[in-house]
């Protein structure tokens, strides 16, 4: 089971934060990284978003269904987007379509188990997965990505 937390791709300013939309340069961010992550992902893996326009509108290009969560809006506490999803106790594969700075507290937390404000790039994505070992259960990095990284390597 794998969590992938993707940040929304870049969005227009303005102060109705959840009415925000992608801008074109976000369409093709988030298009291009859904086509790269589409493909990797296991047919049961869930696809979960917050309220604001700018990160359903960055789900969308994974042509899956969505399931929009208050607790992933960005004005939300990273504890509080961790209870709502659960992970690893639900067993699944998540990707989860959120904001900073509850996105970078979670890497941090996974990777060095406290909350720091880690910068993750717009429509940039951190994959971890978790498994269990002799009865020790250890949370990995399974990779990240960047819109940077796909414009250098051709996708």
């Amino acid at each position: 089971m794998d969590l992938i937390l993707w940040r929304h791709a870049e969005a227009v300013e303005g102060e109705m934060d959840l009415a925000r939309e992608l801008t074109r340069r976000g369409e093709h961010q988030a298009r291009d990284m859904a086509a790269w992550l589409a493909p990797r992902l296991p047919a049961g893996a869930r696809v979960f978003t917050s309220e604001a326009r700018r990160s359903r509108q960055t789900a969308r290009y994974l042509d899956r269904p969505a399931l929009v969560l208050p607790e992933l809006n960005p004005d939300q506490p990273w504890q509080r987007v961790w209870e709502a999803l659960d992970w690893p106790q639900c067993g699944e594969t998540l990707v989860v379509v959120g904001h900073q700075p509850w996105l970078g507290q979670i890497a941090s937390r996974l990777l060095c188990g406290e909350a720091q404000y880690w910068t993750v790039k717009k429509s940039g994505l951190w994959w971890f997965g978790h498994r269990t070992r002799n009865g020790d259960a250890r949370t990995i990095l399974r990779g990240m990505q960047t819109p940077a990284l796909l414009e250098s390597s051709g996708h």
